[in-house]
């Protein structure tokens, strides 16, 4: 065992020599694989960011009550008499004698892009007295809260990065109406970072949706009493509503947000891999071929077909570790922690961060060894299977 150790050792130190004459084609090779991990690495940091955004918005003690079979806040309905029925719900906590609750509607109005200066979807929404107090660990940062009653509105700090003409201060013009822009909050890490907030008696007043609410946000006891509050609108006839946790909300969001980015990062990652591993396999045939001469050399003093096969998966999966490590230099400086913004699941822009966990990093890990490990095999056996009389007389 040992002695095979050493003659792996020798031919592999022997293929690594030669690599610079075969530069060009080793140089493709490492590239090849380092453009798709990065590619990998693009989409699954892209949905691991949306992913930890969304989910990380909710809170388990905070219920978020919907139409019945909505799926989402623009798909649902809630009026005003639903609403004072869940606002005297058992396991609401009420501030004095005020009940913390906050009937909410989402609209959607044009931004404008700063990075594209194109058009589009924005998440505006009108919220409760109570809505700024309904959302943990949201802080006015710069400016202070809208009045209710008044066309003021604030900004989501992430919108404010991402968007141009929302500025504090800044008089802007929505959908026919004029706003003041009184204040900046920070969310940081939420969806609630890439909204616009205005008095939701205003919006619904200028956007034409008279005592009507898209979604009632509760704050709860506990989170054991969301799950009362469930119980209490199943058994009330006049509710047809659902009730669901911020946090379960936002997770079913999530899935429906980043379970495309993935299957689109995996599909691209699989596609280039494959290409990736075309380059390896024709970069080891080349390296094979030229070291004939030199493996039967090896073969008649003694070195076995094992130490030549060896040899050349090691040269394979080290310029494929090459090319990994390549790429994830790539996405640390392209655009790891880089914030961007897409279409959310409700087809307005929600701004986050390009993010690259451990996992994703193993998984770029695994997908270049594997491209090593057969871009090295094939090309390992025909080593191993070199003929040394042959060869020689070859030559």
């Amino acid at each position: 065992m040992a002695s095979l150790f050493k003659q792996v050792g020798a031919v592999t130190s022997m293929n690594v020599r030669s690599i610079p004459q075969r530069a060009a084609m080793s140089i493709a090779s490492i590239v090849a694989v380092a453009l798709a991990i990065s590619v990998l690495l693009f989409f699954l940091a892209l949905s691991h960011g949306l992913s930890q955004t969304v989910e990380g918005s909710g809170s388990n003690d905070v219920a978020i009550v919907l139409r019945d079979g909505a799926g989402a806040e623009l798909n649902s309905v809630v009026t005003r008499d639903q609403l004072n029925i869940i606002a005297q719900a058992p396991g609401v906590v009420h501030r004095g004698q005020t009940p913390m609750v906050s009937g909410e509607l989402l609209v959607i109005v044009d931004g404008k892009k700063r990075s594209t200066n194109t058009n589009a979807n924005m998440p505006f929404r009108g919220i409760g007295p109570e809505g700024l107090a309904l959302r943990h660990n949201v802080h006015i940062v710069q400016g202070r809260m809208f009045r209710p009653g008044t066309n003021e509105i604030v900004v989501g700090a992430g919108l404010l990065r991402e968007f141009s003409g929302f500025e504090f201060g800044r008089t802007i013009r929505l959908r026919g109406t004029t706003w003041q822009v009184v204040g900046v909050f920070e969310a940081p890490g939420t969806v609630f970072d890439s909204e616009l907030w205005a008095d939701v008696a205003v919006t619904q007043s200028l956007f034409n949706r008279p005592n009507v609410f898209q979604t009632m946000r509760v704050q709860m006891t506990s989170p054991a009493a969301v799950q009362s509050l469930k119980r209490f609108v199943h058994d009330d006839p006049r509710l047809q509503l659902q009730v669901l946790s911020e946090r379960e909300y936002y997770a079913q969001q999530a899935s429906q947000s980043t379970n495309g980015f993935t299957i689109i990062a995996w599909f691209l990652g699989v596609v280039m891999a494959i290409g990736a591993l075309a380059g390896a396999l024709n970069t080891m045939y080349a390296s094979v071929a030229a070291r004939s001469a030199e493996i039967a050399t090896l073969r008649i003093i003694g070195f076995s077909g094992y130490a030549a096969f060896f040899g050349t998966m090691v040269e394979a999966l080290m310029l494929s570790a090459l090319g990994g490590v390549l790429g994830l230099v790539i996405a640390f400086i392209a655009f790891n922690g880089r914030t961007t913004s897409t279409l959310s699941s409700g087809f307005t822009q929600l701004v986050f961060k390009f993010e690259l966990s451990p996992g994703i990093v193993i998984s770029a890990v695994v997908v270049a060894i594997i491209i090593g490990v057969f871009g090295g095999f094939l090309p390992g056996i025909r080593a191993a299977r070199v003929r040394p009389q042959l060869e020689l007389a070859a030559q």
